[in-house]
């Protein structure tokens, strides 16, 4: 593989740094071609990215990393070791969930204790524990063929390897209804599936195939990257910029150009960028309708668009505090008490009154986020997006100290007088600052309706020469997931310009499927 070299003379521009944009960028300069990369915010990461204040480092978005094996083939397609340029620490327990009576639930991979913890909630249920993670196995293993290879028409929903994942998916039913073939307590079904938020939806409305997160979870762990996720998306702008891909902070890409239908080139504030490919990366709501006129756009106009569903947006703080506080897990949710009330507010694009609320105590795992003698907390809160009309900038003071009480009376530790350094997003602050649309942090929603087929295509159907990565295309949101939609739109640039398949990090079965 020719890494350095531009031997076929292909040009190939990414919008977007984030985690999707620079594993496209990566594979695509692996494959051959010359790749630019432009992005709009200082640093690189899109939602993946990370900040420092007063010396304490946070993420902005996600704080743990599942499923490594997809980024582990991308290194490797690059010459590089992921293993050896990031440091991953699995980590066991996985997290802790905390309900609001104070009962606990600590998830790991090890069965035999994660029998004992599902037993505590409820001891009827626990002997089905092994045989539901058994079952998800398999059903993981149906279904990642089909995350693997693009849908580009109605045709690839009749594939075989779509034909035979029906069973296990269960289509017809949610997560919850899912669940309950196997666990009667609803405590327990709300262990094993509120991981749906990841997606920034409702085990009760989510498709039944996203059980397979448990899965991924519990079959292939979770981890921390030492100096937080933002760490991945850094190593991969350092070997990308070793391999000779031009990576642009501080240059937002103002509007695609066309021939025809192709695309031929991007303009940004500097100029003119020739291109053979354009590799989307941007959130594709807020993205699309500024890089391309509405006009050119028959599928994806700006009112399919705007009448699409969207997932849930969050509520941040990222604090500083003085002190550790080592009885505190790692990564601790905790639960509301209605949680069924919790996720009507959501629904209903409102800031809930009785939250559920992620705290990431990250100190007790790595010592470089803080200095010393301190910790960082990184605190989320699911709630509506922006469609539900709630006044942020009016409600934010008040709903933080609400979400302080909350978390200090949860966690027992009196959070407030330890606070070094604070820093605060709302939903308002997501579309503002980060381009979100609607504030919608996890993307288009994943109903059955947005997904596969009908979810924006890896190759853009309304016009020729533009690929789509990240957590608005096929497969969708998660870490995992937008690394392999990353794949499949290299893949797709790299077919379309001659590049040698040869030169991909995508297996056989992949290609195959794909066929």
């Amino acid at each position: 593989m020719n890494m350095m070299n531009d031997p076929v003379g292909r040009r190939a521009v990414v919008i977007g740094a984030g985690p999707g944009g620079l594993a496209s960028a990566m594979l695509l300069r692996a494959a051959g071609a010359d790749v630019t990369v432009l992005e709009r915010s200082d640093r690189v990461g899109g939602r993946t990215a990370g900040f420092t204040q007063d010396g304490f480092t946070f993420d902005y978005g996600p704080t743990f990393y599942l499923y490594p094996q997809v980024l582990r083939e991308i290194f490797a397609a690059c010459g590089r070791d992921l293993d050896a340029e990031v440091d991953l620490r699995r980590l066991d327990p996985m997290y802790r969930l905390q309900f609001d009576d104070g009962r606990t639930f600590d998830a790991t991979a090890d069965i035999d204790r994660l029998t004992a913890e599902a037993a505590r909630l409820s001891p009827e249920d626990a002997p089905n524990v092994r045989r539901y993670l058994e079952t998800n196995a398999t059903k993981f293993d149906s279904f990642i063929p089909i995350l693997q290879r693009p849908f580009l028409g109605l045709g690839d929903l009749m594939r075989r390897d779509m034909l035979a994942a029906l069973p296990n998916l269960r289509p017809w039913s949610s997560v919850d209804t899912d669940l309950k073939r196997w666990f009667r307590d609803p405590d327990l079904r709300l262990a094993f599936s509120f991981q749906s938020k990841y997606l920034g939806m409702s085990p009760f409305k989510c498709p039944s195939l996203f059980t397979i997160i448990a899965h991924v979870e519990y079959g292939h762990g979770v981890f921390h990257p030492i100096g937080g996720c933002n760490a991945i998306p850094q190593a991969m702008a350092r070997i990308a910029t070793e391999m000779g891909v031009d990576i642009r902070l501080s240059e937002p890409a103002e509007e695609i150009g066309f021939d025809g239908r192709r695309a031929t080139s991007v303009r940004t504030k500097t100029g003119t960028i020739p291109a053979d490919a354009v590799v989307v990366n941007g959130d594709f709501a807020g993205t699309i309708p500024s890089l391309i006129p509405d006009a050119r756009r028959k599928r994806w106009t700006d009112a399919r668009i705007a009448a699409k569903k969207y997932s849930c947006s969050t509520f941040m703080l990222y604090l500083g505090i003085e002190g550790r506080l080592d009885d505190l897990a790692h990564h601790t949710i905790f639960m509301s008490d209605d949680y069924q009330e919790n996720i009507r507010e959501i629904d209903a694009g409102l800031a809930p009154e009785e939250p559920t609320i992620y705290v990431q105590n990250a100190g007790v795992t790595d010592p470089t986020l803080a200095p010393e003698g301190h910790s960082t907390l990184y605190i989320l809160v699911p709630t509506g997006n922006l469609s539900g009309k709630v006044d942020w900038p009016a409600i934010a003071p008040a709903y933080r100290e609400k979400v302080l009480d909350r978390v200090s009376r949860l966690s027992g530790h009196d959070i407030r007088p330890r606070i070094r350094t604070e820093r605060m997003l709302t939903p308002a602050d997501w579309q503002a600052q980060m381009g979100i649309h609607r504030g919608a942090t996890f993307n288009l929603a994943h109903n059955l309706g947005q997904m596969l087929h009908f979810r924006p295509r890896n190759r853009f159907e309304d016009v020729d020469g533009v690929y789509l990565t990240g957590g608005g295309t096929h497969p969708g949101s998660g870490l995992p997931t937008i690394f392999e939609s990353a794949k499949i739109a290299a893949r797709l640039a790299g077919d379309d310009m001659g590049l040698d398949p040869a030169d991909y990090a995508i297996p056989d079965r992949e290609r195959e499927a794909a066929e």
